[in-house]
C-alpha cells in the first residue's frame, strides 16, 4: 500500500538534487545516470525528463517535466512546448503497450488550477486499467495495487528507450 502523497514530493526530489536546472549540460546528465535511478527519473534530454510520480494514482503514473521553470505552457519556448508536445504523444503510446486501457493526461496551469508546485510546470500520464478504482483511495486515503514500484520503473525504462528517445 501506498499512502496518498503529491508529486510535489517526485519533483522537489529532483529538483533538489539538481536534475531538473536549465543549465544542466548532457555530459552532466549522463554521469548522473545512478542518481537518476535514485530518483526515478527514467528519462532526460536537454529540454526535459520523465519521472515516476513517488504517489501513483495508478502502477505507472508518471510526469514530463520540462527543465524550464514556468507556471504556464505559454511561457515555454515554441522547441520546448513542440518537444514537449511530440514526447506527450510517445508516451501515450508508451503506456499503451505498457497494457492500459485507458490513460488521464494532464496539465494544471497556475496554482489556482491545482498546480501543486508554482513555477514548475508538468504533465500527468496516469494509466487507467478496467476496475482500477475503488472505496479504499476515498476512505483511506490510501492506494492498493499488487505490483512493486521497483518493478514499474524498470519496465518505464525499457520501454522509454523504445518510445521516448
Amino acid at each position: 500500500m501506498i499512502k496518498n502523497g503529491s508529486c510535489k514530493e517526485s519533483i522537489d526530489n529532483v529538483v533538489n538534487q539538481g536534475l531538473a536546472n536549465p543549465d544542466y549540460s548532457l555530459e552532466q546528465q549522463v554521469r548522473n545516470m545512478g542518481k537518476e535511478k535514485e530518483l526515478h527519473v527514467f528519462y532526460n534530454d536537454s529540454l526535459c525528463y520523465a519521472v515516476m510520480n513517488l504517489y501513483p494514482y495508478t502502477p505507472g503514473h508518471f510526469m514530463l517535466i520540462p527543465h524550464t521553470h514556468v507556471d504556464s505552457p505559454s511561457l515555454l519556448s515554441q522547441e520546448t512546448w513542440l518537444h514537449l508536445s511530440k514526447l506527450s504523444q510517445k508516451a501515450i503510446a508508451m503506456l499503451e503497450e505498457y497494457g492500459a486501457d485507458g490513460i488521464n493526461m494532464g496539465i494544471n496551469i497556475k496554482q489556482a488550477a491545482g498546480a501543486g508546485i508554482p513555477k514548475h510546470l508538468h504533465v500527468h500520464f496516469v494509466p487507467r486499467f478496467t476496475g482500477d478504482t475503488n472505496f479504499i483511495t476515498a476512505i483511506g486515503n490510501t492506494r492498493v495495487y499488487g505490483v512493486e514500484f521497483a518493478r514499474i520503473f524498470d519496465r518505464m525504462v525499457e520501454l522509454a528507450k523504445k518510445y521516448l528517445c
